[in-house]
């Protein structure tokens, strides 16, 4: 299924980046949807209604009544869309939207919307950057609304950074991939996704180890989330006492950090997506012993030696693959997370910090911030489950581009 036949509501806001609109609408139509542009009386400032109307092929429309007297149903149009696309979403609009103020034409007619609703925004940096405007953005989410991210670049103040609108082409994906995926239920089919999972185990002697909290949930609702999205999931997780009702899915269970990495690069080259979520040790006992080591001392002194670095290697040996890593972090959050972004050669990060109450091991819920190079988005605590959403979501955002 493509856009084909499909009715495009595509509403205008009062910002510069309105001048793309004309390419936007232009490839609708080009596809054989059927476009009706809306626009608030700011966007008039930006972009003329004879130029829209002309590659739209119908009237456009900024007030309640037209110049005849006659009544732009706010309605109609809306029961009539197929999807809804706010490009560019200015904060003014954005705010405006999540709070109900119904004071124009846009405003109305989104909020007598039944269909899916795609978000644009476009702002100078600052603006995309405030905390009011995250809210904003977080609302718009919960409402089931979808968020195409701002691009980084330079922006009409001159400024350099993130809030310019994504590009045409982009929101026109989007949109597409939508009406391609199925009701969005198999949005990855076709894919190959392989994702690493909970702790290692690094033996000392036949009964001790060296490991860590990690119970693996996060991994194995990726694993899960990935699979009912369509694609071939490969679950390479270590110790864990998580369970897979999904047969779908190709489980490989490993103990060590060297067991995962050979598990791993069984896959790697066959694969377009890599999740690294696992905990993987980084240091094992350099040798270990064949008997229980007897407590007849005092003190006991073991030499560890640094495990293989999984998802460096990964990294540096990425042709194709789409490559997530996670970072679990302390302190200086932010800087570590985007220095392991840059170092590992990953094209994206999921930041979690054991500051935050209910994120991190042995939780059910998570709180996280995504980075790539050039956007970073902020996540409200949720449950685990609903995690895996938002980061396949934004993978999916991250491969239209």
């Amino acid at each position: 299924m493509s856009v084909s036949g499909k009715k495009i509501l595509i509403a205008v806001s009062g910002g510069i980046a309105a001048y793309k609109i004309h390419f936007l609408i232009r490839d609708f139509v080009k596809k054989g949807a059927e476009v009706q542009v809306i626009m608030t009386p700011d966007a008039e400032n930006f972009v003329t209604k004879l130029s829209l109307s002309t590659l739209s092929r119908k009237p456009v429309y900024s007030d309640f009544y037209s110049d005849n007297g006659t009544w732009n149903s706010h309605v109609e149009m809306a029961l009539w869309a197929d999807v809804m696309i706010v490009a560019p979403c200015t904060a003014n609009t954005l705010s405006k939207m999540v709070h109900g103020m119904c004071d124009n034409l846009v405003i109305a007619t989104y909020m007598s919307a039944k269909c899916p609703v795609f978000i644009a925004p476009a702002m100078d940096l600052d603006m995309y950057a405030h905390p009011s405007t995250k809210n904003n953005l977080e609302l718009a989410e919960s409402f089931g609304h979808s968020i195409i991210p701002a691009e980084s670049g330079e922006l009409a103040s001159g400024l350099i950074g993130q809030g310019r609108m994504a590009e045409p082409a982009t929101i026109f994906n989007a949109v597409e991939h939508y009406f391609n995926s199925d009701i969005q239920s198999r949005s990855l089919e076709g894919k190959t996704v392989l994702i690493t999972a909970g702790p290692t185990y690094e033996a000392i002697d036949p009964v001790r180890f060296i490991g860590n909290h990690s119970s693996g949930k996060m991994g194995f609702s990726l694993a899960e989330e990935a699979s009912k999205r369509g694609a071939k999931v490969i679950l390479i997780s270590g110790p864990s006492v998580q369970t897979l009702n999904n047969p779908d899915v190709e489980l490989h269970k490993v103990t060590s950090a060297k067991e995962m990495l050979d598990k791993v690069f069984e896959f790697y080259d066959t694969i377009d997506i890599g999740i690294a979520s696992a905990a993987v040790a980084d240091y094992a006992p350099k040798e270990v012993a064949q008997e229980k080591i007897k407590k007849n001392d005092e003190n006991l002194t073991i030499e560890l030696v640094k495990n293989p670095d999984i998802l460096k290697i990964m990294g540096e040996r990425k042709t194709h693959q789409f490559l997530v890593g996670f970072a679990l972090e302390t302190q200086n959050e932010e800087e570590n997370a985007k220095g392991k972004l840059e170092k590992k050669n990953l094209d994206m990060i999921v930041l979690n910090s054991l500051r935050d109450e209910g994120a991190g091991f042995k939780n059910d819920t998570n709180k996280i911030k995504i980075f790539t190079k050039t956007e970073k988005k902020e996540f409200n605590l949720k449950s685990k489950d609903d995690v895996a959403k938002d980061i396949l979501n934004f993978v999916e955002t991250q491969l239209l581009k």
